[in-house]
């Protein structure tokens, strides 16, 4: 029976975590699984010590997915420094003229990286025998602004049909000044679907472009 988990930006959400976890090492089964991964991403930085289970738990996905991601992390924290303040918020209106220059979302971490460059690797890899693999992939869409609507945005984002292509469990992450991303499992068949030409021929080309800025690749595994 599915797990549901939420609000895991706050004390709370990361409390029922700590609760679930209790006498177990992994989210669902006794192997870390996709469950885990969506998880972890859903919870912005590692629980405290009160927190023993949950703060062990993200310690042992962050080590697999080190492994599968080997270059030096230099220890990004993603959307922490957008958290809202009320003397941020004063000042906004002032600031509106700046609102189409301003990057929210930071630059591209180390792992969005290297989940860039396992895929390269694996396209130039044409000495081996193809096989008909699968991929799951976890992907972070960005809206415009805080006015996008985000429900007409997972729509059109699970709109893109085609074949090998599976849209999975889906997450709304609070970003920072009333912003929101998507956060979005998808299972592809590695034969029939690359995810860069999902991304820039069908998330982010006309008409989904009216509510998706950008699509980020945060994990990339072979299944």
């Amino acid at each position: 029976m599915a797990v549901t988990f939420s609000d895991l930006h706050t004390e709370e959400g990361v409390k029922s975590v700590e609760e679930h976890l209790a006498g177990k090492t992994y989210i669902s089964g006794d192997q870390l699984s996709v469950d885990d991964v969506k998880v972890y991403a859903a919870v912005p930085v590692k629980p405290s010590d009160a927190f023993p289970n949950a703060s062990k738990w993200y310690e042992c996905v962050a080590s697999h997915l080190a492994k599968s991601f080997p270059g030096k992390a230099l220890g990004v924290n993603i959307g922490a420094s957008a958290a809202p303040a009320p003397a941020v918020e004063a000042e906004a209106p002032a600031a509106a003229d700046d609102d189409d220059d301003m990057d929210l979302f930071g630059d591209e971490t180390e792992e969005e990286k290297k989940a860039a460059e396992e895929r390269e690797a694996a396209k130039k890899d044409t000495k081996k025998p193809k096989e008909s693999g699968k991929s799951s992939v976890l992907m972070e869409v960005k809206p415009w602004d805080d006015e996008t609507d985000m429900k007409k945005l997972e729509e059109a984002v699970r709109s893109v049909e085609m074949p090998g292509l599976l849209w999975g469990a889906s997450k709304l992450v609070p970003v920072g000044y009333g912003i929101k991303k998507l956060t979005i499992m998808l299972t592809i068949v590695d034969d029939l679907v690359s995810p860069d030409n999902l991304i820039e021929d069908f998330l982010t080309s006309e008409p989904n472009n009216e509510y998706i800025q950008s699509v980020d690749i945060v994990a990339f595994n072979k299944i």
